[in-house]
């Protein structure tokens, strides 16, 4: 598989087949036209981070909660979700996935549950 559009297609059927709920799967655009990359929809990103109250400015001070309003981060539920199926350990929101057909091939792949039967190599310095 080696069209983006096709792709694109292809991983947002793909993982709305398996979750049973539908995922953000978008080209980028200009120089980054050929990448593509995953997340939950807008209207599902409702999380942000937070320093309580008091707490010094740290590494690991920081909470998530959810805001009930569009326009922020993805939920760990769904960060989780995501990354089992596409078969990861873990994913950094939005996934991203690279201009090249090895990259296109293993996303969906992943995305359908499968073994990827190629994995993609960088092409990039």
């Amino acid at each position: 598989m080696s069209d983006r559009n096709e792709t694109i297609k292809a991983i947002r059927a793909a993982l709305k087949r398996r979750s049973g709920k539908p995922w953000s799967v978008t080209g980028g655009r200009g120089t980054a036209w050929g990448w593509i990359t995953v997340d939950a929809p807008p209207a599902r990103q409702t999380w942000e981070s937070y320093l309580p109250e008091g707490t010094p400015d740290e590494p690991g001070a920081y909470r998530a909660r959810d805001t009930g309003q569009p326009g922020g981060n993805t939920s760990p539920g769904d960060r989780d979700e995501l990354a089992a199926l596409l078969g990861l350990d873990r994913v950094h929101l939005p996934y991203s996935i690279p201009a090249s057909s090895d990259y296109y091939q293993e996303a969906t792949d992943r995305a359908e549950g499968r073994e990827p039967s190629v994995i993609g190599r960088p092409y990039w310095d």
